[in-house]
């Protein structure tokens, strides 16, 4: 295993992400997450990330059961996040993070992240001063080390850190198809990071899913390597970096663990044929249009959408029909995703609230109004 160059008491530079995890009768499927926890442990491995408004809360109720309830707090480290929705001023920060502790059944977080930053959220954390009230829960024993995970430009994450120079990492959304992505911009972030000698978290090393289900054209440039998983290349390729001190994974199942453990318990880097094949996927992927939607929810979660209309899973759906010609689409849309309680597309009301909140920018509106067209 890798030894973490930048934080020793990181077991290995992968990292379980909590935030899709297995699920059964709409909560967390409690046995299968145990048996994941055990595997991920038993592997040598240390690090679990949650946020609060994961799974709308029981991320962190099924890490207090199924982690911090069955292991003494030395075999893992935890990470926990200050969500732009709850607090409205400083005064509510430290209640907000008392909670968290209290609801993952723990003394201390390992890490502590200022969310999902963007040029909008930013300036209520100035206002609020979120930053130097989290950043004083290091002297209070509450938290061990302080960091930010980013959804922007590359400017803005280099006047975040001129402001905030106590920044000690930063979690940014990182994958070979984003790498030269105008939107997502992945290498001239994670190059800021560099320039500010930042270590870096990867999140979305498979964008949500995204690179394991891949066009028949792109499947096949990497089957003809003779080896891993398609899950493999995309999650070597982020840690192959030089300042990754972590890439996280989040699988909801032990099928998922399991692939992924066999790769990163001993992490080797991408070779030249390997890498070389990945940036032919990218060229393949870079002449389809599809939905940049990484399945993150936030547009969902917390009662976003007054109209319940489930906007990642219709995003995924059209995307299955334009990359890979789903035959079963139409009907996954009319009897599960508009089913019960979920409006449909083209009841969208055009708040704009979900906008609001997409760390990906998407012109959700309007992409809504082809899922309509695809499907009713």
């Amino acid at each position: 295993m890798v030894e973490n160059k930048f934080f020793p008491e990181i077991k290995g530079n992968f990292g379980f992400g909590c935030m899709r995890l297995p699920m059964a009768d709409g909560n967390v499927d409690h046995d299968e997450f145990c048996k994941m926890i055990d595997a991920f442990i038993g592997a040598g491995l240390n690090y679990f990330d949650t946020a609060h408004g994961y799974i709308n809360g029981l991320s962190e109720k099924a890490i207090k059961e199924c982690l911090s309830g069955r292991y003494d707090r030395s075999r893992f480290l935890l990470t926990n996040k200050l969500t732009e929705p709850y607090f409205e001023k400083q005064e509510d920060i430290r209640p907000f993070i008392e909670q968290q502790l209290e609801l993952c059944g723990v003394e201390y977080f390992d890490f502590y992240l200022m969310h999902a930053q963007d040029h909008e959220n930013y300036k209520k954390f100035q206002r609020c001063k979120a930053y130097e009230t989290a950043y004083s829960f290091k002297e209070a024993g509450l938290i061990r080390h302080f960091g930010l995970s980013f959804h922007d430009t590359p400017e803005v994450l280099t006047q975040i850190l001129t402001d905030h120079p106590e920044v000690e990492f930063v979690q940014i959304q990182f994958n070979y198809a984003d790498y030269e992505s105008s939107d997502v911009q992945s290498r001239k972030v994670y190059e800021v990071c560099e320039r500010f000698g930042k270590p870096v978290i990867v999140m979305e090393p498979v964008k949500g899913g995204n690179l394991v289900n891949l066009p028949s054209e792109a499947d096949q440039v990497l089957r003809e390597l003779g080896g891993g998983s398609n899950a493999s290349y995309a999650i070597r390729f982020a840690a192959s970096f030089p300042q990754m001190m972590m890439v996280l994974s989040g699988m909801s199942n032990m099928e998922q663990m399991n692939d992924n453990l066999s790769f990163m318990k001993d992490f080797e880097p991408l070779d030249e044929t390997e890498m070389a094949a990945v940036k032919k996927v990218c060229t393949i992927l870079d002449g389809i249009e599809r939905i940049p939607c990484t399945g993150c929810r936030y547009c969902i979660e917390e009662n976003t959408c007054p109209m319940s209309i489930r906007i990642p899973d219709m995003f995924n759906t059209l995307n299955s029909v334009t990359v890979f010609n789903d035959p079963n689409a139409k009907g996954y849309y009319q009897n599960v995703l508009i089913s019960g309680e979920n409006g449909k597309a083209s009841d969208c009301l055009k708040c704009g609230m979900c906008e609001e909140v997409c760390p990906q920018h998407l012109d959700i509106r309007d992409l809504l109004e082809k899922v309509s067209e695809a499907f009713e």
